[in-house]
């Protein structure tokens, strides 16, 4: 399937498909869509800070659109960048009106430089280049360099760029007609890529450039992606319960969903490939070989007790095989890998302290079925729900004291972060709300009790934004709680979804839907976490750099400001605490091997990342590898010396194989990451060992508690 449900012809193996052909303007409803998005951007009544549609913003969105095309500056000449000059002040008028045509002409030159990128880099596959003993290097990260001034320039960064590819799949011991043959058919997927986006990507791309001039979480969602935008905030979807995949042209199973429609059929497994999906028990099977796979996944999904019907060709099986037929009733499938889980570490007590238990709770997002809470379903995604679930199972278990793991948690629903905190405060303010005209409102927990009233600690990093902010920022504002990690994001923004359909009153979803920033929030301490994020009491190594990543690296990113703090009950104040948990933890670290690794290993990874470039010689690159090679060996005879529990990463002994993730076989790459879940976790193990050193402290020090703990039954908790 093509552009907007058009076919696509087929096309001779290790050849590119035939581009699907694009509109040189976007459809009736996307005209409307645009003036829609522009109504919502330029109005103070929906957007926090609106900009004008000018000029000005017009050379904005260019710069952004040709960004979001070309980031890597690998495709298009410098004459070409001065051409599209013409378009810097044309694009706030295009957009007003409807008719976008310079975004679609920018796409289709893009195009063209994309297919000739690829015809150069097969034909340097079969050139006398391979040579790797000079002393060369790849500069890969292109993001400030300036655009390929001539043809010259660009075919000799292709040549380092291929060279590069070559080296890896070398070093990994492949023979010279071998990755000659996974290279060519890497370059004619990345075409296959460029070739099968439709008007509606190129459609929801420019209208993200729009968006991202604006501020860094405005949005744009074709209606496709905003369906799929909100099954992941819901944690649910009907379908079959399978992970798909591309592999050539072939959607490939990765992963089958524990007690879905497909685990419960037994009839697939992962590295199956399906080629045909027909609806119902009878009708038409269609031929999906070539489709892109959300067109496939749009095919196979569908209304629970549904039946879906598949052609599959097994995994063990030659692409020339018969297709098995299979058929499975679809079903309400949860995303159980999203959703909260807990863990339990037992902590051995030091200098006669005391052996304690602290349960872990590791929260990837502040999800919620928004849907299934409307219509008062007993079994809605709530991660607040979760959350209490696994609290009560470790009152069952008696721990001492929880640790909730926020870190690389983006974020979610407001709402989540606010009844998360109710959890552990009695009653009160959690955040501040200040909306675009000014009116700031207080959102509280109006529920008095708690579901843990005990020692509590939450673990953040660089990855902890927006709902993890807002919750990490007030059990710090109530000092009932610990903050350990590295300091957060510092997205302090409010997004609402705004459904486009809405003023039309459609019936079908033709607009698409605006993630808009509708508000700035605040702690009730009256600080913003924007830019300057949540800083934490018990610091751990840098492991990303602030000027990296981060709000503070976005150019259009809202300014830090505070307001006035909201009254709020103090449970606790840990200041007086923070010296001696801090001398215990360094003195713990620096004799824990895993954790100093791990310190090790994200030294090692800034360093390199700080150079921007890595060797062509081959020599040199052979050294790194089997110095890290011999590091994981060594690591690994360190561990079972001191009996420590084994890396299932490194027992793979998996060096840089100089793949793509959907070139390797599925069931090694599903391997690699579930033995990357599997690693002993340092960080976590660490917080858990601070919270149970506060814990020890407060319980044997009467003086060090009273200064720190109040008076109130939350200290009761913490030293009995």
């Amino acid at each position: 399937m093509g552009a907007d449900g058009e076919a696509r012809e087929a096309t001779p193996d290790g050849e590119p498909s035939a581009p699907v052909p694009l509109p040189a303007a976007p459809t009736e409803d996307q005209a409307t869509a645009a003036k829609l998005v522009f109504g919502l951007l330029s109005d103070s009544r929906y957007a926090y800070r609106p900009k004008p549609l000018d000029d000005a913003l017009s050379e904005q969105i260019l710069e952004r659109y040709l960004e979001a095309l070309d980031g890597g500056k690998q495709f298009f000449l410098a004459s070409d960048i001065k051409q599209f000059d013409r378009y810097g002040t044309l694009l706030d008028d295009a957009i007003r009106s409807g008719q976008m045509e310079p975004a679609y002409a920018i796409f289709a030159l893009y195009r063209e430089r994309v297919a000739d990128r690829i015809a150069h880099a097969r034909g340097l596959l079969h050139e006398d280049i391979f040579d790797f003993t000079a002393d060369e290097r790849f500069d890969y990260d292109r993001e400030d360099a300036p655009w390929p001034a001539d043809q010259a320039e660009l075919d000799a960064l292709w040549r380092k760029s291929v060279r590069n590819d070559w080296l890896r799949l070398k070093l990994a011991g492949k023979e010279p007609e071998g990755i000659r043959e996974t290279l060519d058919k890497r370059y004619v997927n990345l075409l296959d890529n460029i070739n099968e986006l439709e008007g509606r990507d190129v459609f929801q791309t420019f209208m993200n450039a729009y968006a991202g001039a604006i501020d860094p979480h405005t949005a744009y969602f074709t209606p496709r992606t905003a369906e799929n935008f909100n099954l992941s905030m819901s944690l649910s979807l009907e379908g079959i319960g399978a992970v798909l995949q591309k592999q050539d042209d072939m959607t490939a199973i990765r992963e089958i969903m524990a007690g879905g429609p497909a685990d419960k059929s037994g009839l697939l497994g992962p590295g199956d490939r399906v080629v045909g999906v027909g609806q119902g028990t009878s009708g038409p099977m269609e031929d999906v070989i070539g489709w892109r796979l959300d067109n496939v996944v749009e095919k196979i999904r569908g209304p629970k007790g549904s039946q879906v019907r598949l052609d599959v060709i097994p995994a063990k099986a030659g692409l020339d095989s018969e297709p098995v037929r299979v058929v499975i009733t679809r079903d309400q499938v949860r995303l159980e890998d999203q959703a909260a889980k807990s863990e339990i570490y037992e902590i051995e007590g030091e200098g006669g302290m005391a052996d304690r238990r602290i349960g872990v709770i590791e929260l990837p997002g502040f999800y919620q079925d928004f849907e299934g809470r409307r219509m008062r379903l007993d079994d809605y995604a709530s991660a607040t729900r979760d959350v209490a679930r696994l609290l009560r199972g470790f009152e069952d278990e008696g721990v001492d004291g929880v640790v909730l793991d926020l870190r690389n948690n983006g974020g979610g629903s407001l709402n989540e972060a606010i009844e998360l905190t109710g959890l552990f405060i009695d009653d009160g303010p959690v955040v501040q709300v200040r909306e675009s005209g000014g009116r700031i409102s207080v959102e509280g927990d109006e529920d008095e009790g708690v579901a843990w009233a005990g020692p509590l600690a939450v673990l953040v990093n660089r990855g902890s934004a927006s709902a993890s902010e807002i919750f990490a920022g007030a059990i710090q504002d109530y000092g009932r709680g610990l903050v350990i990690g590295e300091t957060t994001f510092g997205k302090g923004t409010v997004q609402n979804l705004v459904n486009l359909d809405r003023w039309p009153a459609n019936e079908a979803e033709r607009f698409g839907q605006v993630k808009l920033t509708v508000a700035q929030f605040f702690r009730v301490s009256g600080s913003s976490t924007q830019n300057k994020g949540v800083v934490p009491d018990i610091h751990f190594p840098t492991s990303v750099d602030a000027t990296e990543y981060g709000e503070s690296t976005y150019d259009n990113a809202l300014p830090w400001t505070k307001i006035s703090a909201v009254e709020h009950t103090r449970y606790g104040d840990f200041g007086p605490l923070l010296e001696r948990l801090d001398a215990r933890h360094h003195e713990r670290v620096a004799g824990d091997i895993e954790f100093s690794w791990w310190k090790e290993d994200v030294e090692r990874f800034r360093t390199e990342s700080e150079k921007k470039w890595i060797s062509l010689n081959e020599a040199e690159r052979r050294t790194e590898r089997e110095a890290s090679e011999a590091r994981r060996e060594e690591r690994q005879r360190i561990r079972e010396e001191l009996g420590l529990a084994s890396d299932p990463l490194a027992e793979l002994a998996l060096s840089d194989d100089g793949l793509t993730a959907n070139e390797r076989d599925i069931a090694t790459d599903t391997a690699r990451e579930k033995a990357a879940e599997d690693r002993p976790d340092p960080l976590q193990h660490e917080a858990a060992a601070i919270l149970a050193d506060a814990l020890n402290l407060l319980t044997s020090d009467g003086q060090l508690s009273s200064l720190v703990l109040p008076p109130t039954a939350n200290a009761a908790h913490w030293t009995n």
